[in-house]
């Protein structure tokens, strides 16, 4: 897989409400929420162009029952993808644009650990610059090598979360 970052583009807030109206209509009444996250979801933030898209449903074992209309959609389903309680999917083969990652609403620990980084960096721009500049950087010394480019951040990204995850719990939530 190629490692893009880009400038951050303007349209990847409705690409994240065209997609997102789609999901929702497969899950229906099994989708409680539906959140853009990542970088995509912080306007300025460098990124890859990847929208990341996380539902929260109510029954998370009911999600493999819409794994072929999701196919039917372009996405691979990689089911829980080394993250327990998660259903994964991604879109776009090598040129991929958008993953999902689905949880149940009682995981208030991967919930709340994505949504804390992405309103941290969207309300600290000089983390979120920082963050740009590492995964630009990594993108750059790294072009075709996705291994090498999240080992090159997960330091940064494991620092990154601690930092939202105690600003997110005293009282900065949504």
């Amino acid at each position: 897989m190629n490692v893009v970052v880009t400038e951050y583009k303007n349209n990847w807030k409705q690409k994240f409400s065209e997609e997102s109206q789609k999901i929702q209509d497969i899950f229906g009444d099994e989708l409680i929420d539906i959140h853009h996250i990542g970088s995509t979801s912080v306007p300025g933030l460098k990124s890859k162009p990847i929208i990341d898209i996380m539902p929260v449903v109510k029954d998370i074992e009911k999600i493999d029952s819409f794994n072929e209309r999701m196919e039917e959609l372009g996405y691979d389903c990689m089911g829980e993808l080394g993250m327990k309680g998660r259903r994964y999917f991604r879109k776009g083969g090598d040129n991929r644009t958008h993953q999902v990652h689905v949880f149940q609403g009682d995981n208030k620990e991967d919930i709340t650990r994505h949504l804390a980084v992405s309103d941290y960096l969207r309300t600290h721009p000089d983390e979120a610059n920082r963050y740009g500049d590492l995964k630009e950087s990594l993108a750059k010394q790294f072009p075709r090598d996705i291994e090498a480019y999240m080992d090159g951040k997960d330091a940064f990204v494991k620092e990154l979360e601690r930092k939202a995850l105690s600003w997110y719990n005293m009282g900065k939530k949504r």
